[in-house]
């Protein structure tokens, strides 16, 4: 079966002059909603960022010698092999200013980052995962995270909305690997047709959730010109320009199921 949305993720009269993204669905009940987090759910960028940046000033490295040690473990950090005080610990002595005060500030500085990205939700955020609970939608949490980013989502105001909740750093896999996918699935006792991804578009996720067989959207709410955000719109997606875009798109899908 064939429908009709546009690019806002409205219904539209299909009489209208304006070309609708065309999109087939499997005729499945909806029963779950699977987030990312950062960039769709919460963002970096409506605080201070202390990133690589930030923490090669306050060692007094020069940004390309941190960045030099720094990068080349993003990927064992987000699949749970080392941790932020691992990998900081190495660099600070490699780099002979390692103090364990210096090591403890800059480890307290970039968990305080991380937290002050939940004090800056946009204003739609909870009221949609309020209203997906209340409509009786399971809601999954699917977020590719390091150690300090673990640990600050699971004390934020937004893990009791969860049912399950899957991070790299504790599975030891990341998107846009299907396995990951398929262990939050699998705790909802979904299927694939029966769930719809929300995202930003990084890592992948979205062709990912798309190929096993979600409906996927992307979170575009956050999304800001001239920023480093590594997402970009992706056209071939529907676009959710604001959160409670995504509730309208969901009831939509459930009307038709």
């Amino acid at each position: 079966m064939w429908y009709e949305i546009t690019q806002k993720g409205c219904c539209k009269n299909t009489k209208e002059k304006r070309e609708p993204i065309r999109i087939c669905r499997e005729d499945k009940m909806t029963r779950a909603v699977i987030f990312d987090m950062f960039e769709t759910l919460i963002t970096h960028y409506h605080s201070p960022l202390y990133f690589g940046k930030q923490m090669a000033e306050d060692a007094r490295i020069p940004e390309d010698k941190f960045r030099s040690l720094w990068s080349p473990t993003e990927y064992t950090r987000t699949i749970g092999k080392l941790t932020l005080e691992e990998v900081l610990e190495t660099i600070l002595k490699e780099c002979h200013c390692y103090t364990e005060t210096l090591l403890k500030e800059i480890v307290e500085k970039r968990i305080a980052a991380k937290e002050e990205c939940f004090r800056h939700l946009h204003s739609e955020i909870i009221p949609m995962l309020l209203a997906l609970k209340k409509k009786g939608f399971l809601i999954g949490l699917i977020s590719n995270c390091f150690s300090e980013e673990a640990e600050v989502i699971r004390r934020s105001e937004l893990f009791p909305y969860f049912d399950a909740v899957y991070l790299s750093y504790e599975q030891g896999i990341q998107k846009p690997e299907v396995e990951i996918f398929q262990r939050c699935m699998d705790s909802l006792f979904v299927k694939a047709e029966e769930c719809i991804y929300v995202g930003d578009g990084g890592s992948n996720e979205l062709e990912a959730a798309g190929k096993l067989g979600m409906r996927a959207v992307q979170a575009t709410w956050y999304l800001q010109e001239g920023t480093t955000q590594p997402s970009k719109r992706k056209q071939n997606f529907l676009q959710m320009e604001k959160p409670l875009d995504v509730l309208k798109f969901v009831d939509m899908q459930a009307n038709k199921d």
